[in-house]
């Protein structure tokens, strides 16, 4: 060579166009859920990339498409964020409304939560090449530990920031960062409708430090309703600064006076 090597690693850590450079590598197509699907594997892996300063030769493009007419990933999508003209409206998705979004989960799709803490995988868990033509000898090493599958929600809600940093050291679940995390929390909470969740959602109105933690507590008290709920509720009404986390307390307060507000409960 004449020049040194320069290089530039990726794995989901830079605003690369992945899929389509994978594509355009061979490696698989893009499923109308929008992930690459390769045909021994499925999409259940990570793509990675090397941008390398040696010019190389060029791999031939998958230009195949395998999805056919199935439409198991649209339909069963609880948010109908998947498109049918293979784009997906990320604003509905539950995987960034629990990931990437920092902000309010919007209430009409809280419902649609179902149990999701942290991301989604419904449209890859109904797609036929994960469930019978992915080869059995291929493990992604992406599938959830025993132990994680179904954290205590209700003990997360009370976790402090320094709890929450040495739990999930090394984890993924540090990018929805503490106030995310919890938000999910209550939620899920909010969607079981399990009056023993209230004492601990109660605690996050009362006392957590962030608004947007206090704000689904309210509303996830609203969803359970009953009179510890409501009771919770009236006295926060009187304490809270926060506009954003009042307006869900006076909401929260409608839903619990009319039985708890109706919604979808998606399920797994």
């Amino acid at each position: 060579m004449d020049q040194p090597l320069a290089y530039k690693a990726y794995t989901d850590t830079g605003p690369i166009l992945e899929r389509d450079l994978a594509s355009r590598a061979g490696l698989g197509w893009m499923g109308k859920n929008t992930c690459l699907i390769d045909p021994q594997s499925g999409s259940y892996y990570l793509l990675a990339e090397l941008f390398i300063n040696i010019r190389l030769e060029n791999d031939l493009p998958f230009t195949t498409d395998h999805c056919g007419s199935c439409r198991r990933c649209i339909d069963a999508c609880p948010t109908g964020c998947i498109l049918p003209d293979r784009t997906l409206d990320a604003r509905r998705c539950i995987s960034y409304l629990t990931i990437e979004n920092k902000g309010n989960v919007p209430t009409e799709l809280r419902p649609q939560l179902g149990d999701w803490v942290f991301g989604c995988d419904i449209c890859q868990q109904v797609c036929p090449w994960n469930i019978r033509f992915a080869s059995p000898e291929f493990d992604s090493g992406l599938s959830p530990q025993a132990e994680n599958a179904r954290p205590d929600l209700m003990a997360a809600l009370s976790l402090t920031p320094h709890d929450f940093n040495r739990q999930f050291k090394g984890s993924p679940i540090l990018r929805a960062r503490r106030r995310g995390y919890l938000r999910n929390a209550a939620v899920v909470l909010g969607n079981f409708r399990d009056a023993r969740a209230v004492p601990a959602l109660a605690i996050a109105l009362q006392s957590d430090s962030e608004p947007l933690v206090r704000a689904h507590a309210a509303w996830a008290l609203g969803q359970i309703g009953g009179d510890a709920a409501r009771q919770v509720l009236d006295q926060c009404s009187g304490s809270e600064t926060d506009a954003e986390v009042l307006a869900e307390i006076t909401a929260a307060q409608i839903a619990c006076q009319d039985g708890g507000r109706s919604g979808i409960r998606a399920a797994r």
